[in-house]
């Protein structure tokens, strides 16, 4: 197996991953707090606001910190948790059909492969914690 090719899987997987995440998904809901308008539903009742701004990091920041691989395993175990709450408190629990449950299911699949693998050589978090170790 060649591990170069892993890490140019992963830094891919990663880069594409993180950057949709954040833009196409989160950047809105950090407008919105950036906005001070806080109108987002609470499915897991701590209240619109901190729900709002819980999705919005784990979304945005998270996703930026992805793509970047900084920090990458942490920045996933926010994001896995949003994606399983809008799955299963907000789709499924909604009654919505199969592709509104399984999208953010997806999301949660793969972000959770990102977590297992971690981030590969082509990462930032390679550069600053572990050629620092050697």
């Amino acid at each position: 197996m060649n591990k170069g090719n892993i890490d140019i899987a992963l830094f891919i997987l990663r880069v594409w991953f993180g950057l949709e995440m954040a833009f196409a998904h989160g950047w809105g809901k950090m407008l919105k707090v950036i906005n001070g308008n806080f109108e987002f539903g609470d499915p897991i009742g701590v209240g619109p606001t901190l729900s709002l701004i819980l999705a919005a990091g784990a979304e945005f920041i998270g996703g930026i910190l992805i793509a970047l691989g900084l920090f990458t395993r942490l920045a996933t175990i926010p994001y896995i948790i949003t994606m399983l709450v809008a799955a299963l408190l907000v789709h499924y629990a909604a009654g919505d059909p199969w592709g509104r449950i399984a999208n953010p299911l997806n999301y949660a699949v793969v972000a959770t492969a990102i977590l297992i693998a971690g981030p590969g050589r082509l990462s930032l978090d390679h550069k600053l914690f572990v050629d620092k170790v050697r």
